[in-house]
């Protein structure tokens, strides 16, 4: 971790105030988190001021009682408002955005806040998996008001990969190709899918257990992956468009097109093709994995692949994410990550895993009397 570390105590911490944007099943995790580190040193330097999703808001510079969030969901105060957080934010100090959203309007405002001196640190994929101006924005925006945006999350909920990445090249090695299960839902999927059942329920299961995105059609369809790729691809040193990644879906036509209400009937659509296709994979005793993969000069393709039972990508269990990446020093062997890459719980730990690193660096820049370079790098 290329940061200062501050104490847990002592003169050199100072209490970071955080708003938490989206109470759904990440970010009640997050609230859960932090409620349960109330009176700990963990607790100390994190203090939870504002919290608020598409119907509510509420704010207290003091720090919301553990028990807020179970009152507030009985009796919203009042509508929710992204103007209100800048005005709670107000004054010195460190300042940090938790956004658990996937909100476009919310990924709009990183840019912003971050010029204006508040951190972000988000699960979204929407800031830098979208289109190439506004990752640009957002590193621009880190440097004209030195601040982090802790993005760990965004890929792989938490596992060390954009870490990794950004650690090899600032030791002067070159990433030329990045192979992967970057979607904890589709690891899901298909580690459980058995040919017989239907692949709908499947993707019911995994829709309640919080593994797909809200949608589940953004799994299904390679757009939460494409999106991944792209932040690891922008990381490594490939500035890629955001149409630059060749997508094959796994959602007909006809799926796509349907209202969200319909979803549920409609997924029954994905039956036969994928039916098709693991019945030949098994008679090649082979296995399915939808594989994200960027290729020396920028390459990105995303889709699903036919792999050997004892491929590197095959292993792992659940919703293991496993990445292989190949570089200077990994040109033979590719240095291979793996981990549960969803849930809200290990999503939720990537989030504020990232907001201490940013409290425990200006806690630190703070105490030595400096200000913070610049760019200085949380992880």
């Amino acid at each position: 971790m290329n940061a200062w570390v501050a104490p847990l105590r002592g003169p050199g911490t100072r209490q970071a105030r955080v708003a938490l944007l989206g109470t759904g099943v990440v970010g009640s995790a997050v609230w859960a988190r932090l409620a349960g580190w109330s009176g700990t040193p963990l607790g100390e330097r994190l203090s939870l001021v504002h919290a608020a999703n598409s119907r509510f808001a509420i704010s207290n510079r003091d720090g919301l009682p553990a028990d807020t969030r179970d009152l507030l969901m009985r009796n919203p105060p009042h509508a929710s408002s992204l103007d209100a957080l800048e005005n709670v934010f107000a004054g010195p100090g460190t300042r940090i955005v938790i956004d658990a959203t996937a909100s476009e309007q919310v990924a709009e405002r990183h840019a912003r806040w971050l010029s204006k001196g508040i951190h972000v640190v988000t699960a979204c994929k929407l800031g830098q998996g979208t289109s190439l101006s506004r990752w640009h924005a957002i590193q621009s925006a880190q440097s004209a008001g030195g601040t982090q945006y802790g993005d760990s999350a965004t890929v792989g909920a938490g596992l060390p990969l954009l870490r990794s990445l950004r650690t090899l090249q600032a030791g002067g090695d070159r990433i030329h190709a990045i192979a992967g299960v970057l979607s904890g839902s589709m690891a899901w999927l298909f580690n459980e899918y058995d040919g017989l059942r239907p692949f709908s329920g499947f993707v019911r299961q995994a829709s309640e257990a919080g593994y797909t995105e809200p949608d589940p059609r953004d799994d299904l369809s390679g757009e939460d992956v494409r999106r991944k790729l792209l932040i690891l691809a922008r990381a490594s040193g490939y500035p890629l468009e955001a149409d630059a990644v060749q997508v094959e879906s796994l959602v007909p036509d006809a799926l796509a097109s349907l209202p969200r209400e319909a979803l549920a009937d409609g997924l029954s659509l994905l039956g036969a093709p994928l039916r098709e296709r693991f019945a030949a994979a098994y008679r090649n005793r082979e296995k399915l994995r939808f594989v994200g993969r960027l290729q020396a000069g920028g390459l990105a393709t995303v889709g699903l692949e036919t792999l050997p039972a004892d491929h590197p990508l095959v292993g792992g269990a659940g919703t293991d994410n496993r990445v292989a990446i190949w570089s200077d020093r990994y040109r033979e062997r590719p240095l291979v990550i793996q981990g549960p890459g969803a849930g809200a719980e290990v999503t939720a730990a990537g989030l504020l895993d990232d907001a201490l690193a940013i409290q425990a660096a200006d806690a630190a820049w703070a105490h030595s009397g400096s200000t913070r370079p610049k760019n200085a790098l949380i992880g």
